[in-house]
């Protein structure tokens, strides 16, 4: 008897704890960098329409092992009826700094 009374006092320890009901946890990140060094001026790519897609415009992004800027081509991604693509860019802080913004749909 005193087994199942030491097991139930158990069960209701780790049962107070949250052990069994705990919620999940969500994390949203966003990384932002600063860069003092200007983004060499855009590509232009040659791009073929195609019905149903959006081009999505290739970027710069910088590579800081190597400390310099590494071109990422242009690719497809099918089209959301309704809204619109906002490429991604840099952008030059208030401090002088030059900020990543990655695209996205608005």
């Amino acid at each position: 008897m005193t087994t199942r009374n030491l097991s139930i006092a158990m069960l209701l320890a780790f049962a107070s704890t949250g052990v069994f009901c705990a919620p999940s946890a969500q994390a949203r990140t966003f990384v932002d960098i600063g860069i003092n060094v200007a983004p060499p001026p855009p590509r232009y790519e040659r791009v073929v329409v195609r019905p149903g897609y959006v081009w999505v415009p290739g970027h710069y992004n910088w590579d800081g092992r190597y400390r310099r800027y590494v071109w990422v081509g242009g690719y497809y991604v099918a089209d959301r009826h309704g809204h619109r693509w906002v490429p991604a860019h840099w952008q030059q802080g208030p401090r002088g700094g030059w900020h990543f913004r990655p695209g996205h749909w608005t």
